[in-house]
């Protein structure tokens, strides 16, 4: 009989546990930066085939990590531009005044076209464009100088 009598404390200290684990593992979400949506596009003024585009895709832990391997944290695709072809990748980012970048360009061993393929870029964060570039050899596109 006692036991049916302790049951019902045992089963509150148990829910009062779980709520309260609950609340400590809702604060340590909490902390976490906001991530921001990241949309980068990219395109040219005339068709180009396999252009190079390199993007940030998450953010380094620290300036450190990226200087070590850039490319740990910068994919990058050959894709085909034209008036009508663009590339569009989104991410999100926890600080992407630092590290929101896409840069798009002719790849290395390639002929150039007898016209310039006039690139452009576009960088959206939360939907607001903060950065475009365009130019003939390739574009940059970022919120801070690299």
């Amino acid at each position: 009989m006692v036991f049916y009598k302790t049951l019902p404390v045992v089963a509150a200290l148990v829910a009062g546990t779980f709520a309260a684990s609950t609340v400590v593992a809702g604060g340590t979400a909490a902390a976490q930066p906001p991530l921001h949506r990241v949309q980068y596009t990219v395109g040219a003024s005339q068709d180009i085939a396999n252009a190079e585009i390199y993007w940030r895709q998450v953010d380094p832990p620290d300036w450190g990590a990226y200087s070590h391997n850039p490319y740990e944290f910068t994919p990058n695709v050959e894709a085909n531009l034209g008036p009508n072809q663009a590339w569009v990748h989104e991410t999100w980012l926890a600080d992407p005044n630092q590290w929101a970048m896409v840069v798009v360009g002719l790849p290395a061993q390639s002929t150039p076209p007898l016209a310039e393929p006039g690139f452009v870029c576009e960088l959206k964060v939360d939907d607001v464009v903060v950065a475009t570039d365009a130019g003939t050899k390739g574009a940059l596109c970022s919120m801070r100088p690299w």
